[in-house]
């Protein structure tokens, strides 16, 4: 219903399971690394274990599409089955034939370990993978351990992976159990996403069907978060309800209000205060006059009667400043002040580490110093984030990367570093010497290559314009990348940078200079570029210049 209003190619936020959207996060690409580990150098079990909508069933699609071609895979779905349903289902998926009139434990075994057998002495494995597995009965569960039993004297015929919510890693526990438990040789436990990878998640599946990433605001990602504790089953119902709801009230941005009504409407979760919370305020209240009334006399009774030690009363240990990390500060509204600090700046004696372990080099700060290069107009509040960077006509783009295939890029870039404590630091990567042993940072600050590489996490971020329309034709009120394009081309010809809510957005004004243009080239003044329009503005992005990294002596 909303595609076509936001101009996604897709809704990108079906529950469904899409190879097409897979975000394979940090969690599940470890995940899924112990699962091929299991399948290759394994012999046995692999337990795949998660919470309801975590991502166990997509990462079984992805695990599908990595395992080698010498290997067949029996995949059972419905884990509700007796003994001998689970045989006969196992050799209906691997195409062994059986008498279906005479189903029996031994019959079935015997033609699963004939035909394992016979695929082993053709170079060929066998994996059964069971989801849903914390379904299965004691009875079941014995029979998959004997199942493990087919074996030659140097391998096992049948890998098996168990893949199942919570309670499958307590049913494994059980002392009755405690054989099967033993053999499995690869587990993991799949978590929900972190604040900061569901932030990813989103702009991943907006990214792939060709949506504007930055629709959902920070504070609303922050309550999609809180509301959906990380599942990403979750975050799509309140993501898609959302968008639903933006659609409604006719808007292009989604807000923490929005987030709300799409909880209450879609999950059934209303964010409701509880009725003691005032009565249990008044106690509160009541409580503290009392103790004001009560201590005071006391305190003044005690100090009167007993010697004062002052030098005891002053504080044993002072509070450290609080360190807020880039993330933490790019989510805020309004930038936190920065503590100014004199030290002078030593090349010569101050070491890498030492430089960049500086809170003031955060992202918002770089995102500034960035903009300064490309010569465009900085926020009165000295710190910039993605959104203001994209009112200039510019987008931010993030990437990972190896040092030789950054450089090929050849722009100027901010680099983020891992220190130790898991601090992020960011600094702006402007040039290099011209053997390229020593990298040039802002305000002139060079460090040897090896030093930096040596905390360098490989992620970076640069601004670039927005790439030149394939079509030839910018309607207005339309929502893309063309449009954002489209204001940085005028930003450069008009020497105008107006901030605005939603830079993707043909908005009135945005209409408005597009027919000044026209007008300054004798075009049809409609506001619509055309294929007319679309030439002149072409030709002027041909000559705009853009910042590349400066190599020196």
């Amino acid at each position: 219903m909303y595609n076509q209003y936001f101009h996604f190619s897709e809704s990108p936020f079906s529950i469904a399971t899409d190879p097409h959207f897979v975000y394979m996060s940090p969690r599940h690409q470890e995940g899924l690394a112990h699962l091929l580990y299991g399948i290759n150098f394994g012999g046995g079990f692999v337990a795949l274990t998660g919470e309801v909508g975590t991502g166990k069933t997509t990462l079984c699609h992805c695990l599908l599409q990595q395992i080698p071609k010498n290997i067949d895979i029996a995949l059972i779905l419905n884990s509700k089955l007796n003994a001998i349903e689970l045989l006969a289902t196992i050799c209906d998926e691997l195409g062994i034939s059986y008498d279906k009139n005479q189903q029996s434990l031994k019959n079935l075994i015997d033609r699963l370990n004939q035909h394992l057998l016979a695929t082993h002495a053709n170079g060929r494995r066998t994996v059964l993978l069971i989801d849903e597995a914390q379904n299965l009965s004691m009875e079941v569960l014995e029979q998959i351990r004997l199942l493990t039993n087919l074996e030659t004297n140097k391998t096992k015929l049948l890998q098996i992976i168990l893949v199942g919510q919570p309670e499958l890693k307590e049913l494994l526990k059980r002392q009755d159990l405690r054989q099967l438990n033993q053999r499995i040789t690869a587990r993991y436990h799949l978590l929900p996403l972190s604040l900061d990878e569901t932030q990813a998640y989103i702009r991943h599946r907006l990214t792939v069907c060709n949506g504007h990433p930055e629709i959902f605001k920070q504070s609303a990602i922050r309550k999609i978060y809180k509301l959906s504790s990380g599942i990403p089953r979750v975050i799509n119902i309140l993501c898609d309800r959302a968008l639903l709801g933006a659609y409604s009230a006719n808007t292009h941005v989604i807000t923490p209000a929005i987030v709300s009504d799409a909880s209450d409407e879609a999950l059934g979760v209303a964010e409701k205060k509880s009725s003691y919370l005032a009565p249990l305020l008044v106690l509160l209240f009541l409580t503290c006059v009392a103790a004001g009334t009560f201590f005071p006399g006391y305190w003044l009774k005690t100090i009167n009667h007993a010697p004062v030690n002052l030098a005891a009363l002053s504080p044993a240990i002072q509070a450290k400043p609080e360190i807020i990390s880039p993330t933490k500060l790019a989510d805020q509204k309004e930038p936190l002040p920065i503590e100014k600090t004199n030290t002078v700046f030593d090349a010569k004696t101050t070491s890498f580490y030492d430089w960049i372990n500086n809170p003031e080099y955060s992202l918002n700060a770089e995102l500034t110093s960035a903009l300064k290069i490309w010569g465009k107009p900085i926020p009165e509040s000295q710190q910039a984030d993605c959104h203001y960077v994209e009112t200039t006509g510019l987008r931010c783009v993030f990437g990972k990367a190896s040092w030789k295939d950054l450089l090929a890029i050849n722009r100027p870039a901010i680099l983020e570093f891992s220190l130790i404590g898991k601090e992020k630091r960011h600094a702006l990567l402007t040039g290099l010497g011209q053997n390229q042993s020593i990298i040039h940072f802002k305000n002139n600050v060079d460090f040897p290559v090896a030093d930096v590489l040596k905390y360098w996490n490989g992620y970076y971020l640069i601004l670039e314009p927005p790439p030149i329309p394939d079509n030839e034709l910018i309607h207005r009120y339309q929502t893309s990348d063309n449009v954002l394009w489209l204001r940085y081309l005028l930003n450069n010809v008009d020497g105008k940078n107006e901030t605005v809510e939603q830079p993707r957005f043909y908005d009135d004004k945005l209409i408005a200079r597009v027919k000044n243009f026209q007008h300054q080239h004798q075009l049809p003044e409609d506001g619509i570029v055309g294929d007319k329009t679309m030439a002149h503005l072409k030709n002027i992005a041909r000559a705009l210049d853009t910042p590349h990294l400066e190599t020196t002596d």
